[in-house]
């Protein structure tokens, strides 16, 4: 067995509690004006601000600290169009056939249908995968621990480092999914995909829906 090695923590920065108040206030604010957007520009992005995000997204807690993610960034028009042909046909049949009359009338308010324009429109598709175990080169595997609730951190902070860049995003999560290893090339022994994240700018006349979120008394017990 490895022994564990460690090093000083040299990162954390300490803040007086005013500043923390302030800065926890800050990001707050901040984050209260993300919005989950449908309406999207075609305006481009340039490419490292997505790499930048995407740093972050690597940064999150995993465990055992075997970060079980890969994230395909689609830009190709192409693959696009083919991402969104395959996600519609499973949307039809969700809202057609699949979903129960207790989900639909769920998604009722928020005006969805199996029509997604916006896989093609937006500059940016990025699908993420959860790797369920990972090949050594000499064939062996090594177990993934957590790797849903791994992935969903990574992709928690991948959403907010994506507002806080200024663009916007959109969780889209067609199921099954498994398309997305056909079209993008990704081992479907080893990977299965966790969500499709639409990133670009919103629409000169987006519009979202009227909803409210949760309060913080509805959301939180302090015992």
């Amino acid at each position: 067995m490895t022994k564990a090695s460690f090093i000083p923590l040299a990162g954390h920065r300490k803040h007086s509690s005013d500043e923390m108040r302030s800065r926890s206030r800050g990001y707050n604010e901040e984050m209260q004006r993300r919005r989950t957007v449908r309406d999207f520009s075609d305006q481009p992005v340039h490419r490292d601000i997505i790499e930048n995000c995407l740093r972050v997204a690597g940064s999150a807690p995993s465990g055992a600290n075997l970060q079980p993610w890969h994230f395909v960034v689609i830009s190709d028009p192409v693959l696009k169009q083919k991402i969104r042909i395959a996600a519609e046909e499973e949307e039809r049949e969700f809202y057609r056939h699949r979903a129960p009359e207790e989900w639909l009338q769920a998604l009722e308010p928020l005006g969805t249908d199996e029509c997604k324009p916006f896989l093609e429109r937006a500059p940016y598709l990025i699908a993420v995968f959860v790797q369920k175990y990972a090949l050594l080169d000499d064939g062996r595997k090594v177990k993934h621990y957590y790797p849903t609730e791994s992935v969903g951190l990574a992709t928690g902070m991948l959403i907010s480092a994506i507002h806080h860049a200024g663009l916007v995003s959109l969780t889209h999560t067609p199921s099954p999914m498994a398309f997305l290893n056909d079209i993008l090339g990704r081992p479907r022994k080893t990977e299965r995909p966790f969500l499709l994240l639409v990133v670009g700018h919103p629409d000169k006349q987006a519009t979202v829906p009227d909803i409210q979120r949760k309060t913080l008394k509805d959301v939180a017990t302090f015992v």
